[in-house]
């Protein structure tokens, strides 16, 4: 068999974010209102400042405004609520990207839910997950969302396919398999505690890594002709997937860095001007 195609996640990132400057053009040109991502940060962690700063490039390239608030790394939850619940308030803001993690002695999920669901353009709250489970408007989590978009570039339909989610995680492991849910997928769920992980992974069409462990999926445990989709992202730009031994038996996967990474901020962006648009009635 030869090697798998790769999904070219840098590629189509780079055509959705395109198509999304040019949503932000028409929409300021009639509205002239300019569509705004704030993004909240508490504390410095490294690579948090590094994404956040990311974004806040890309946003501006994509003619979104971007509002940055940092907060300290001691915050109480209840002022961090105060914050989101202003920004949610404010209405020349529309989206908002709480970065995670935030320390332990944040109650990150009384954070997220103090985003209001028309501007949860990172698709974190309950009202988020919901929409995404019973299939009704709302913005989709965003690794998720940019994993479906990918899937479809790609003519990968899920309907009637087996599809293995490894990783169980609020927003990508749980989102993802009801979006694939969603497409008519049938759809198993796996976690640290899954009896013979490899045996469940060789059955799937289609596989979602995204559990944080390092070359966890190896080749061995592909399915001849299966689509690889490696949401991990490890120290060393190492995915959850042994991409060389997996390349040798699937038909599509995903490289990392340059698979789901880029779509996770293309599709933020996508949603800040779909948020901007429905809140300016455009």
């Amino acid at each position: 068999m030869s090697q798998a195609q790769l999904m070219d996640g840098t590629g189509l990132a780079r055509r959705i974010v395109e198509e999304t400057a040019k949503r932000a053009a028409d929409l300021t040109e009639r509205t002239g209102v300019a569509p705004c991502l704030a993004t909240v940060l508490v504390g410095e962690d490294p690579a948090s400042v590094t994404y956040v700063r990311m974004k806040q490039n890309r946003s501006r390239k994509a003619g979104i405004e971007s509002r940055h608030v940092a907060l300290p790394a001691g915050i109480p939850t209840a002022e961090l609520v105060g914050t989101l619940t202003a920004l949610s308030a404010d209405p020349t803001v529309h989206g908002i990207l709480l970065q995670h993690p935030m320390g332990h002695h944040i109650d990150e999920r009384a954070a997220f839910e103090a985003i209001a669901p028309e501007k949860d353009v990172d698709g974190v709250t309950l009202a988020s997950f919901s929409a995404m489970s019973f299939g009704l408007p709302g913005f989709a989590s965003c690794t998720p969302g940019g994993i479906m978009r990918l899937l479809d570039e790609y003519d990968v339909d899920p309907a009637g396919k087996r599809a293995v989610v490894v990783g169980r995680s609020a927003i990508l492991g749980k989102p993802v398999g009801m979006l694939l849910l969603g497409r008519d997928a049938t759809v198993t769920y796996c976690h640290s505690r899954t009896a013979d992980l490899s045996a469940v992974v060789r059955e799937a069409d289609i596989v979602v890594a995204a559990v944080g462990r390092p070359r966890l999926i190896r080749g061995e445990d592909i399915k001849p002709g299966a689509v690889v989709v490696d949401a991990g992202y490890n120290p060393g730009n190492v995915g959850d997937v042994d991409f060389d031994s997996a390349r040798e038996r699937a038909s599509l996967i995903t490289p990392v860095p340059g698979g789901v990474g880029p779509m996770t901020i293309a599709t933020l962006l996508a949603q800040t001007v779909e948020a901007a648009t429905r809140q300016t009635g455009a």
